[in-house]
C-alpha cells in the first residue's frame, strides 16, 4: 500500500503512527505542500479535495481522510485498536468524530494555526487578538472535557490500558498546541496521556519532522518576544 503524505502533517502523523505500531508496511510518497504539489492537476486526480493523506491499494483503490484510513487499516488487520464489539467501536467512533470536528476546528484552526500559518491569520491585529481570544476560550472548554470526561483513572489512554484509534488521531490534534507553547498544566490527565503516547515505539519514527517544525515555531516566538521587549 502507498500513502501520499507530507512529513510532519498533523493529519498524516496519526496514520503513520498506527501503521508503524501495527506493523503495516506503507510505501510513503511525499506530496510537497510547501511548493503547492497538492494543488496540481496530477494530485487532483488522486484526491479531488487536494489534501493528504491518501491511501492507495495496489489495485488502484484510494481512500482519503485520516479517520477513514485509520479505520480501514484497523479492519484489514483485525487490530484490537478498533474494537469489534458494537459499543466499544461506537465509543471509539464517537471520540474520533469529536477530535476530528469540534476539537480540531476550535483548537487547531481557531487557536494554533492562526499563530503559525500566515494564510490562516488576520492582518488586522485587533481581529487577530479577537480570534485568538475566542479560540482560547473554546479550546479551554474542550480541553477540560478531554481531561475530565474522556480520560479516566483506569489507564493512561482513552480506552484504558492500551491505545485505540482515537488515541492515535487525538494525540496528533492535541500535540500541535506545543507549537504555540499552549499551557497544558491545568490538564494533568491530558499531560499523562500525551506522555504515554510519546513513549510508544512509533513516536520517534514518525514525529521527527513535526518536532523540528514545532521547535522552529517556538524559536520564532521566542525571538519575536525578545524583539518586542527590546523595542
Amino acid at each position: 500500500m502507498k500513502l501520499y503524505y507530507f512529513p510532519g502533517s498533523t493529519t498524516c502523523r496519526a496514520v503513520q503512527m498506527f501503521a508503524a505500531e501495527a506493523g503495516i508496511p506503507l510505501a510513503l510518497e511525499a506530496v510537497d505542500l510547501m511548493s503547492g504539489a497538492h494543488l496540481t492537476a496530477a494530485f487532483g486526480a488522486i484526491n479531488p479535495n487536494r489534501c493528504v493523506p491518501v491511501l492507495e491499494e495496489p489495485d488502484g483503490f484510494r481512500l482519503a481522510e485520516s479517520s477513514a484510513i485509520l479505520k480501514y487499516l484497523a479492519e484489514k488487520t483485525n487490530s484490537p485498536a478498533y474494537p469489534s464489539d458494537p459499543r466499544g467501536r461506537a465509543r471509539v467512533n464517537a471520540q474520533m468524530d469529536w477530535f476530528n470536528t469540534g476539537f480540531y476546528r476550535e483548537f487547531g484552526y481557531g487557536l494554533v494555526y492562526p499563530q503559525i500559518l500566515p494564510y490562516l491569520g488576520w492582518e488586522d491585529p485587533a481581529v487577530q487578538r479577537a480570534v485568538l481570544a475566542r479560540g482560547a476560550e473554546r479550546s479551554a472548554r474542550l480541553m477540560r472535557m478531554l481531561n475530565d470526561d474522556w480520560l479516566g483513572e483506569d489507564g493512561p489512554y482513552l480506552g484504558g490500558d492500551a491505545p485505540d484509534l482515537a488515541d492515535f488521531l487525538g494525540v496528533c490534534f492535541t500535540s500541535i498546541g506545543e507549537m504555540v507553547a499552549f499551557d497544558f498544566a491545568p490538564y494533568p490527565r491530558v499531560r499523562r496521556w500525551m506522555a504515554a503516547m510519546r513513549s510508544r515505539p512509533c513516536w520517534a519514527e514518525v514525529n521527527g519532522p513535526w518536532e523540528a517544525w514545532r521547535d522552529h515555531c517556538l524559536a520564532q516566538r521566542s525571538s519575536a518576544t525578545q524583539e518586542a521587549a527590546a523595542s
